[in-house]
């Protein structure tokens, strides 16, 4: 046969082919087609193609003719397998997918360029994946036809179908390729199983669904001012598994590490079983987690090909083969500045593989919480600094003044926003002992140093000078050129035979309120100018007292008074001695604390300025070795 007569007969061939194939395709478009012998049929098509051309190509005899027989066998291959009218995938001796017809692309709702060069097992689910390698194998070793029931894991939800694997020789190939061909299920799908196609309702209704999966996840994120670390980081994590995600992974960056910090699953006896044992499963080096927070670069893989990705367990056991993982996201938790960690998320394929939208909506969500993180890290080392601070300038205990007792308390604002307020001290004078309190104007770092040299320097000032209105003038000196101003009030008491004399300063402090042993309240005069405030026209309220045993002096800063509930009214001086009244019979120790519950109660636990409070009730016992008074504090 001739060159051309061998080509004709090829062509004529293939003309055959596309009709019987146009047939085969009308069948299969009836309402009450019946899908396994048509998929024999096409079958039987293609095994029929390949060796009409086997034949067609032994007695070729030039180069030219070769190439356009070539050409030809191509063609022909071509029509009948993009024309099939089941989904056909043609593979590789590994499995890898060399090509599909649209039916494939169809059938798993993603395009042929991207389903091209990928292992076909990763197209189904866990249980069924390990079989379907093995039957390739087979099949390309044996030459013999097998079929096995698969669930493929669709853009739309899993399919249930039936495979036929079919080995063919193809002219030009060194080995020979695997047809898989594929058709529904012979059984009905469950109710729960999601529908192969999806329609425009279902996805406006995935769009929104992210929306307000972002929006929830935003809002969560950023409008609790009191949302630390830890619990920012579950919360969204328990949003993401319950929302968009099977399995939710958060590792987080430590002096220089990752290390693992939640992981969350279903919500089931061996998820949780599973989740304790990953928690301590810390990625190590070239895990997915580590070269994405590296990077920078997020990671989609619809498909997974390599179930170690995200490392194994102390078993061995691939962790995405634990978690039955099919498809992943892992995104950088990047603030703008640092990279903190890779926040991962999986699904096993009920719902479908991700897809780029989903990478967008988890990449926003990660630079949220990264955001958050990084907030809660500067406002936790803002504290930490600030404690310091507070130690540094409020006394951890108090000395023991002979013949009295002393209690303190300290509450800072619930709404914290740095140290310097408040500051009281107990400390020897020239003449006995002293105590002062007072309230510098704002807080922050200039806040802190006039609180600094307003405390030292009455306490220093104070060793050789025991009169408060003379310490307090000097004290006003100093501070002339600061640019805030200090509310102060200091006793100066020394010891008689059955009691205290105590002289008190005030520069523009809250006036003390004196207890008696029999209850009764006097409020004493205060008065005064604030220090820091003028240089000629400064003066201090000065009042001397008579202190019998039982007898209570009561300290405190203008926050209890004008310390105000929701509706804006204010706790009051009245309030405050009625307290004072109730407890007179009490420990001393029991003031400040009865004064404290109070303000919380009535402010709904919501101070707005710091608070601080100085209770000395006289003993009569002056004799002894002076020992020490805890202090005690509060941050409400």
């Amino acid at each position: 046969m001739s060159d051309q007569q061998e080509t004709q007969s090829l062509l004529q061939e293939t003309a055959k082919l596309r009709a019987r194939v146009g047939e085969l395709r009308s069948a299969a478009a009836l309402p009450d087609a019946d899908s396994r012998p048509l998929l024999e049929a096409a079958l039987v098509e293609l095994e029929l193609a390949v060796a009409a051309l086997g034949a067609t190509g032994e007695d070729r005899a030039s180069t030219e003719a070769k190439s356009e027989a070539a050409e030809s066998e191509r063609r022909m291959l071509r029509t009948v397998f993009q024309d099939a009218p089941v989904p056909l995938f043609l593979l590789e001796r590994d499995g890898t997918v060399r090509r599909v017809n649209r039916q494939a692309g169809a059938l798993l709702g993603s395009s042929a360029g991207y389903l091209t060069g990928k292992p076909f097992p990763v197209f189904c689910d866990m249980a069924t994946r390990a079989a379907v390698g093995s039957h390739i194998a087979g099949v390309f070793h044996s030459g013999q036809r097998r079929r096995t029931r698969v669930r493929f894991l669709s853009k739309h939800g899993p399919v249930n179908a039936d495979v036929t694997l079919a080995r063919i020789w193809v002219s030009g190939e060194p080995d020979p390729l695997v047809v898989a061909a594929t058709a529904p299920a012979t059984r009905e799908p469950a109710a729960d199983e999601a529908p192969h196609e999806v329609t425009a309702p279902d996805a406006v209704a995935t769009v929104v669904h992210r929306m307000d999966v972002l929006a929830t996840a935003t809002g969560m994120l950023l409008e609790d001012d009191s949302l630390t670390e830890s619990v920012a980081v579950r919360r969204s994590a328990r949003l993401l598994a319950a929302e968009l995600a099977d399995w939710v992974i958060v590792d987080l960056e430590q002096n220089g590490t990752l290390r693992r910090q939640v992981v969350m699953g279903p919500e089931d006896e061996r998820s949780s079983e599973i989740a304790r044992m990953l928690e301590n499963v810390h990625p190590g080096p070239g895990s997915l987690p580590v070269s994405v927070c590296d990077s920078g670069q997020s990671v989609l893989e619809a498909h997974i090909d390599d179930l170690r990705t995200l490392g194994t367990t102390e078993g061995d056991l691939p962790v995405c083969g634990l978690i039955e993982a099919s498809s992943l996201i892992c995104v950088p938790l990047d603030d703008g500045e640092h990279r903190l960690g890779a926040l991962t998320l999986t699904v096993s394929g009920e719902q479908g593989p991700f897809d780029l939208m989903d990478l967008g909506l988890v990449e926003r969500l990660a630079r949220n919480l990264a955001l958050v993180i990084r907030t809660g890290r500067r406002y936790r080392r803002r504290m930490e600094v600030t404690e310091r601070l507070r130690a540094g300038l409020l006394p951890r205990e108090l000395p023991a003044v002979p013949g009295a007792e002393i209690s303190a308390r300290y509450v800072v604002a619930t709404r914290d926003s740095g140290f310097g307020g408040d500051f009281y001290d107990v400390f020897p004078t020239a003449a006995g002992w002293g105590l002062a309190l007072g309230d510098v104007c704002g807080k922050g770092d200039d806040a802190t140093a006039v609180n600094a040299g307003a405390r030292h320097g009455i306490r220093i000032l104070a060793r050789w000078n025991a009169k408060p209105d003379e310490v307090l003038s000097m004290v006003n000196e100093t501070l002339l050129d600061q640019e805030r101003f200090v509310t102060a009030v200091m006793a100066c008491v020394e010891p008689r035979d059955e009691g205290l004399a105590v002289m008190i300063g005030s520069a523009g402090h809250p006036p003390a309120v004196l207890i008696r042993r029999d209850g009764l309240i006097r409020t004493l005069s205060g008065g005064g100018i604030p220090l820091g405030l003028f240089a000629d026209d400064f003066e201090v309220g000065v009042e001397s007292l008579e202190l019998e045993p039982g007898d209570t002096l009561f300290l405190y800063s203008d926050g209890v008074v004008e310390s105000s509930d929701a509706l804006r009214n204010r706790f009051g001086h009245e309030r405050l001695v009625e307290i004072l009244a109730a407890h007179a019979d009490h420990p001393v120790g029991d003031m400040p604390l009865a004064v404290e519950h109070a303000l919380t109660e009535f402010c709904g636990g919501e101070l707005r300025d710091d608070v601080s409070m100085l209770a000395l009730r006289v003993t009569g016992e002056t004799g002894g070795v002076p020992g020490r008074v805890a202090v005690s504090g509060s941050a409400v």
